[in-house]
């Protein structure tokens, strides 16, 4: 089975959410809750992709 862990919390979900948002611009997974705490007045967010188990 597919896993991955958000690189915020270090927990597996079953969706996930590609972004950046720093200024490294790397791409990175993370969960919806740390999505959401990430991206509100982030000059640096940009959306990539979701990805589903």
């Amino acid at each position: 089975m597919r896993e991955k862990h958000c690189e915020i919390c270090n927990n597996s979900f079953p969706t996930m959410f590609r972004i950046q948002y720093k200024p490294n611009k790397i791409w990175v997974f993370v969960c919806e809750t740390c999505l959401i705490s990430v991206k509100e007045n982030n000059p640096y967010y940009k959306y990539g992709g979701t990805w589903k188990k």
